[in-house]
């Protein structure tokens, strides 16, 4: 029987314009080790420009997984969502919508532009690191990425 690979740090790229849930991300990737390998962007733009890897971005890391809220300045997180899951060359990378927004709409649009989750950020303090915990975890200790460059 061979044994799983051991648990990887991720390189995670955290799109989102509110600074406090920002620093609630944070604090939780700090508790569990995980600080050096977060990204923040704070618009749809700048995700794009990381992604792709353009100007102040050309040396960024390629990120293993993408936070992704829906309501982002200059370029939604919808757009986002839908640009990211069409380019070949960026279309493997998990993307998990992390919004306020409950509207079944939004649900089914991000599915239907290939989300690999969406998770509605709760209001407590308590319950949304919780629910960034439970992210970090099942995207470090219960599935497979693929390896990049």
């Amino acid at each position: 029987m061979t044994t799983p690979p051991a648990p990887r740090a991720l390189d995670v790229l955290l799109v989102e314009d509110d600074p406090e849930d920002t620093l609630l991300v944070r604090e939780v990737f700090e508790q569990h080790g995980l600080a050096d390998h977060l990204t923040v962007v704070g618009d749809g733009v700048e995700a794009m420009d990381l992604l792709r890897r353009r100007g102040e971005y050309a040396s960024a890391p390629r990120p293993d997984l993408v936070l992704l809220d829906l309501n982002l300045p200059r370029r939604g997180g919808r757009e986002v969502l839908a640009e990211v899951k069409a380019d070949p060359e960026l279309s493997s990378i998990p993307v998990g919508v992390l919004t306020t927004s409950s509207a079944e709409e939004d649900v089914v649009r991000s599915y239907a532009n290939h989300a690999n989750a969406y998770v509605t950020k709760p209001l407590d303090w308590d319950k949304f690191t919780g629910v960034v915990h439970s992210i970090s975890r099942f995207f470090t200790e219960v599935v497979r990425l693929p390896a990049h460059d």
